[in-house]
């Protein structure tokens, strides 16, 4: 948290930073087969995942990701639009939603609302952010929905922190 810059190479932002109503949307990332079939191998084995012949005679007709395995790429997306975010850590999901499969070759994008901001009421230098997220395709198809609350440090939390640093300096 001492860190003046975030991984996005810009300031880092606090819970007074944010706004509701703030929309993002990240770059697009194609999913490939080979990638499904390896994430489903490693930690959600089902056939239908990892069996590329087998999956054909599925509900789906061919390999798609497994939703833990959408999930890890939602994560990684996010980081790319709301990695300057100076988050204490995730406490929550709610109404998540598994909309469509997510098959190879299928384009994604993370798009990101804040919907609620509130500051602490114990008086700790954080506030809770609550944003809705969706995995969608380049039509706008939504294949992942869900609300993230998150805990997030303020500037005084962060003024707090940077006046340590340079004090142990």
């Amino acid at each position: 948290m001492t860190d003046t810059l975030s991984p996005l190479g810009t300031p880092w932002r606090t819970f007074e930073d944010l706004v509701v109503g703030e929309t993002k949307i990240s770059p697009p990332r194609t999913v490939t087969e080979a990638e499904i079939v390896e994430f489903a191998r490693a930690h959600d084995p089902q056939w239908f995942h990892t069996d590329p012949e087998a999956a054909r005679a599925s509900v789906f007709g061919e390999v798609v990701a497994s939703g833990i395995h959408v999930l890890a790429i939602w994560r990684q997306m996010d980081h790319a639009i709301n990695g300057d975010i100076d988050f204490v850590c995730g406490v929550g999901w709610d109404r998540l939603r598994l909309k469509r499969a997510v098959r190879a070759g299928d384009t994604l994008r993370v798009m990101s609302e804040i919907v609620a901001l509130e500051p602490s009421r114990s008086g700790k230098a954080r506030g809770t952010a609550i944003t809705r997220y969706a995995v969608i395709l380049d039509d706008g198809t939504e294949c992942v929905t869900f609300e993230s609350t998150n805990l997030v440090y303020t500037r005084e939390a962060r003024d707090r922190s940077a006046t340590s640093a340079s004090a142990e300096a």
